[in-house]
């Protein structure tokens, strides 16, 4: 049996090899590395792909997430709210710009925003909220949407581990994660369902004001070389990650599908151990064979028996891949941390980090690996 990685970018590598290892040559021998043919062909591909009208690609997808906020003229003291269960990222650009971040809770079920919660934050300094598509799956993006349209927010969505996952409205019309707000933001971090070989990210947007500024802002604020129209900075995405990524997009759609279907293994395995509670779809409460909302980034259970530690461990000396994401939430982290924040407000977030485990996810984990994940695990918690 192959040795179980988190993610096996190596075995996924070897099966696109061919096309990869071209793109990268033909990147070498045209010498084109900033700005060359391949990042404008993504950025078309991925337009097309997404059915969004500007996709402008950037170096990572921190920098997106600021390069977002930049655009649209969020000022120092604007109070932005995001999820309090989330990856520093998305808080940590929030700081860098000298904007307020409101953290709130998130649903037990979803990891998503709490919306109930997000509406209870609003206040008249209330300028953005930044929902984050956790671990693949969409947030509530209509009831977010509507309540953007009340109070005048942005909606700038978070979609570093949601990348061809869809949402469906309640007329039946669905639109992908990352297109639904005023700006959606992704990483091509190399563990993402589309990932490149290094850093890289991009800004979605069908807006074609904010396009025009982002477009700015990302190349030091220029749209003719040496006259800086706005303030910028240097964030582009090379021509060599630009040839990978290119070469990947076409399998996206697959690469979900294997990801959906060892969370479907997955679930069904541990189906039966009550010390386990497995993740959901939010549309229709299961994985269902049309689940088209989550994208599995990561596969996150949560252990109900408080031996989700010697779980983590007892793995690990098995030789079976974990991770805990995130054992500490953003509300309690020294960078973050605020006498504002009350502790009763983040019930679910303080549950989930005493209980989430992230199992092996990635598109070339085969049945031999999965039964012995899931046997193990059951065996421990029996």
């Amino acid at each position: 049996m192959k040795k179980i990685h988190m993610v096996d970018l190596q075995s996924q590598y070897q099966k696109i090899k061919e096309t990869v290892d071209a793109s990268i040559q033909e990147v070498l021998e045209s010498s084109a590395y900033i700005n060359g043919p391949y990042v404008k062909e993504f950025q078309a591909d991925l337009e097309k792909y997404l059915d969004v009208k500007h996709v402008i690609p950037c170096a990572n997808g921190t920098d997106a997430l600021q390069i977002a906020m930049m655009g649209l003229g969020l000022q120092p003291g604007d109070e932005v709210i995001t999820a309090d269960f989330t990856f520093a990222a998305t808080v940590e650009v929030i700081g860098l710009l000298n904007l307020t971040p409101v953290l709130v809770d998130v649903e037990p079920d979803t990891f998503n925003i709490d919306i109930k919660a997000l509406k209870e934050a609003i206040t008249p300094k209330t300028k953005a909220i930044v929902p984050v598509h956790l671990f693949g799956q969409v947030a509530n993006m209509e009831a977010i949407l509507e309540i953007a349209k009340e109070h005048n927010l942005f909606v700038i969505e978070d979609n570093a581990q949601a990348i061809g996952a869809n949402y469906t409205f309640k007329d039946g019309s669905k639109k992908k994660a990352g297109t639904i707000g005023d700006v959606g933001t992704t990483s091509f971090f190399p563990s993402k369902n589309l990932g490149c070989y290094g850093d890289g990210g991009a800004i979605f947007t069908n807006d074609d004001d904010l396009a025009h500024i982002i477009r700015g802002i990302v190349n030091h604020g220029m749209y003719k070389r040496y006259y800086h129209d706005v303030v910028g900075v240097n964030s582009r995405l090379d021509s060599i990650q630009a040839a990978v990524l290119k070469a990947k997009l076409p399998f996206l759609d697959e690469y979900c599908n294997a990801r959906r279907n060892a969370a479907r293994f997955y679930n069904n395995a541990f189906a039966n151990n009550s010390n386990i509670i497995t993740p959901t779809s939010a549309s229709c409460g299961q994985i269902c064979d049309a689940c088209d909302c989550h994208v599995f980034h990561q596969y996150t259970l949560q252990i109900t028996n408080g031996k989700r530690d010697e779980l983590h461990q007892h793995l690990l000396d098995n030789g079976i891949a974990n991770a805990i994401y995130y054992p500490v939430p953003l509300h309690k982290q020294k960078a973050y941390a605020n006498d504002r924040y009350n502790e009763a407000d983040f019930k679910v977030t303080n549950e989930l980090v005493e209980t989430v485990i992230s199992l092996p996810m990635h598109t070339e984990l085969d049945e031999e690996q999965l039964t012995l994940i899931t046997n193990t695990i059951n065996d421990f918690l029996s």
